[in-house]
């Protein structure tokens, strides 16, 4: 894949690709069960910044990957995704009404259909990784490497933690420690997804391309965290100031608005610096993370 084309014309190209991508990959509306069908798309489709997507297309370039794994690969991370945003925000987790500027699942739906709509989605995500084309160890390697992000030691234990943490203060580590797992293993997980489809890593370009996800992950929860703190929810696509109202630990209740910004600009730094050895084809890995720290929303 080249990387002559501009940064923005990439973005905006790979989210209408996968957009069509997910359309072709999820259940019809029309195939039986028609509300439950309806309800994954309505979770999927027409919404979100893509940015896991795009991290799987960036890494991708690294290694000339094939494009249809690629798809693939990205399809499967953005299910998993919007399936863990469904049941995050049922009234027995984070009890949210809006999502993506629109109403959460539950909301437009009802509660019994988000939550099956949550679980059809994490096995579609995973028929959608292991129905491509290609070496059978690579295809083995990245469904395990999913699943693990996905489950307790990953997205599902980091909102575990997140849960219990409710009304409690949590050290600057301990906060970290949650945040590596609840929102940093799948952009991980989205990375090495992206490698994978190219090639099987080598030591060195593993130990880069971690290194960057560990500070793209937690770059992506401080802004998010002050975004929280500062944005209104029509910006934000999402019920604003409830990280607060909710009494949860954030980047700003423990460092401050100020210091999380300079924490969020060094992170963006340390990023740019993990994936220095790869030269010109990370161009569009140094620009993501540019944008997980400038976004407004």
């Amino acid at each position: 894949m080249s990387v002559t084309q501009p940064f923005d014309s990439w973005v905006q190209a790979v989210q209408v690709e996968i957009e069509k991508v997910l359309s072709t990959l999820l259940p019809s509306a029309d195939d039986i069960p028609q509300r439950l069908h309806q309800a994954m798309r309505y979770a999927v489709l027409d919404g979100g910044k893509r940015i896991r997507p795009l991290l799987v297309f960036a890494a991708g370039n690294l290694f000339d990957a094939d494009r249809r794994m690629l798809e693939r690969a990205a399809a499967a991370v953005e299910m998993i995704h919007a399936y863990s945003l469904i049941h995050d925000d049922m009234p027995c987790m984070d009890d949210d009404v809006l999502r993506r500027g629109k109403p959460t699942v539950h909301v437009q739906f009802d509660e019994a259909t988000a939550l099956l709509a949550g679980d059809a989605l994490q096995a579609q995500a995973f028929m959608a990784l292991s129905g491509q084309e290609g070496a059978a160890d690579r295809t083995l390697a990245m469904v395990r490497l999913l699943a693990h992000a996905s489950g307790s030691a990953g997205m599902c234990g980091g909102q575990a933690i997140d849960l219990a943490s409710v009304g409690f203060s949590l050290s600057r580590e301990q906060l970290e420690t949650m945040h590596q797992l609840k929102t940093g293993a799948l952009l991980r997980a989205s990375i090495m997804l992206g490698a994978l489809c190219g090639k099987l890593l080598s030591q060195e370009e593993e130990t880069a391309l971690d290194a960057y996800a560990k500070a793209v992950g937690l770059a992506f929860q401080v802004v998010d965290d002050v975004l929280d703190a500062t944005a209104d929810s029509a910006t934000l696509g999402k019920t604003a100031g409830k990280d607060a109202a909710d009494h949860k630990p954030t980047y700003v209740s423990i460092l401050g608005l100020e210091q999380s910004k300079s924490l969020a600009e060094k992170l963006r730094q340390d990023a740019h610096a993990a994936i220095a050895p790869f030269g010109e084809k990370a161009h569009y890995l140094r620009e993501l993370a540019d944008l997980v720290v400038h976004r407004n929303k």
